[in-house]
């Protein structure tokens, strides 16, 4: 496993993000999506946060990224939101006619960790910790 490090720790810490269109609407296309890729990549580099993965579907897409201990997810997120909407709608004009009072993100994302073992594995482990010692 590759860890990341600062000067006081070492850690791996891989999230899933899930956004959507408001009321799913299905306005992105290849172009946005790649647009908004490159925002998220350019705000990003402000929070210490590295793309791994991008994807979308026409209403959604999802994102595989790293982050620091000391990363404000929510911050990172709002600022992405409030940012990506401004400029897709600024420079693809067209997406406008198809929202609901130009919101464009939904106001939820779905933000969970990813990788590492799996928690049964974890919680074993965690659960033997020291066992040897005390059959000793």
């Amino acid at each position: 496993m590759k860890l990341d490090s600062n000067n006081h720790s070492v850690f791996s810490l891989n999230y899933h993000l899930i956004l959507c269109i408001k009321y799913r609407k299905k306005v992105l296309t290849g172009e946005i999506s790649e647009y908004a890729k490159a925002i998220f990549e350019r705000i990003g580099e402000n929070y210490r946060i590295t793309l791994s993965e991008w994807n979308h579907d026409n209403d959604h897409i999802h994102v595989l990224f790293k982050a620091h201990p000391n990363t404000e997810l929510s911050k990172f997120i709002n600022a992405y939101k409030s940012a990506s909407s401004r400029l897709i709608k600024k420079d693809f004009p067209e997406v406008k006619t198809k929202l609901w009072k130009e919101y464009f993100w939904s106001q939820s994302f779905c933000l969970t960790t990813v990788g590492g073992a799996p928690l049964d594995v974890l919680k074993a482990y965690i659960e033997n910790q020291g066992k040897e010692a005390r059959t000793r």
